[in-house]
């Protein structure tokens, strides 16, 4: 048994050395052990690798898709408050230049006649074809008065007909007729020639939107595309307020007098903020005589 042992010992270290002089041969080809183990492997590598590669990939793949959601979370976040920025920034630019162009209204104005102007926003709009009436927030506590006349930075709105503490109800001159209220027809001239010519606008008309201008002389130079202004004559209509530009002129009754139509200044259809006039002397009616 002990022999046995030996021998096979020897066996073994016969075979080492041998595969050892294989070994330290030419280097240029590789032993068939070598190949053997080689091939063997390689075979088991390429089947070990491939699962792994793909178990890589994928731990890769989820981790570079979490980045990318987070990425995209961060771009929908920046999305959303660039849309909300750009909609607060152009409600501010709009509002900027409204507030420029009332400015150069009240500005103008004030170079004009010592008015003072209270800026109000309307809040309600009456659809009511016989009390037809815009609502502002200003009322008796901010100096509201009856009979207030109201403009925009186009024109001539109307005039207050109810004063509440913290509300008051304008009439527009849409619905100061004859018919109506006859004490507050609006004495008006065309700007530029005040002291030339004279009229009376005293109608609205609901079809074509049109204001009508009566009782002006053979003799006024007032023509088409003249803008229309309120001379002040009768101490209700603050001097110097546009009311519209004549689209033609016609003659009146009898044929003594002319009439024209005006395209109003004032937009009735958007009135979102308006004026209010304060005037050092506000009479209730007077003489509209020229």
């Amino acid at each position: 048994m002990r022999n046995r042992r030996m021998f096979v010992l020897m066996i073994v270290f016969i075979l080492f050395v041998a595969v050892m002089g294989f070994t330290i041969g030419d280097r240029k080809k590789l032993t068939w052990p070598e190949n053997f183990a080689l091939d063997t492997s390689g075979f088991f590598q390429q089947w070990l690798y491939r699962p792994a590669g793909y178990v890589s990939g994928l731990v890769h793949d989820l981790s570079h898709m979490r980045e990318v959601y987070k990425e995209n979370e961060q771009l929908r976040i920046a999305a959303a408050a660039y849309a909300r920025d750009s909609i607060k920034y152009n409600s501010m630019e709009t509002k900027l230049k409204t507030l420029e162009e009332e400015l150069k209204f009240t500005e103008r104005q004030k170079s004009l006649d010592n008015y003072n102007y209270l800026i109000a926003q309307v809040v309600a709009v009456s659809t009511d074809p016989y009390d037809e009436t815009i609502r502002i927030n200003l009322g008796s506590k901010d100096g509201i008065k009856l009979n207030m006349v109201v403009v925009t930075n186009k024109g001539l709105v109307g005039l207050v007909t109810r004063v509440d503490p913290f509300f008051s109800s304008v009439m527009p001159i849409t619905k100061l007729n004859v018919n109506s209220i006859d004490t507050k027809l609006i004495a008006a001239t065309v700007f530029g020639k005040e002291s030339e010519s004279f009229g009376i606008v005293d109608n609205y008309d609901a079809e074509t939107g049109k204001l009508s201008m009566s009782k002006i002389s053979e003799h006024d130079p007032i023509k088409k595309g003249d803008t229309i202004i309120t001379s002040g004559k009768g101490n209700v209509f603050p001097r110097g307020i546009v009311i519209g530009t004549v689209d033609s002129t016609q003659v009146g009754d009898f044929g003594l007098t002319y009439t024209a139509t005006i395209t109003p200044a004032a937009d009735f259809n958007h009135l979102t903020e308006v004026f209010v006039v304060q005037t050092p002397d506000l009479g209730d009616t007077g003489d509209i005589s020229p």
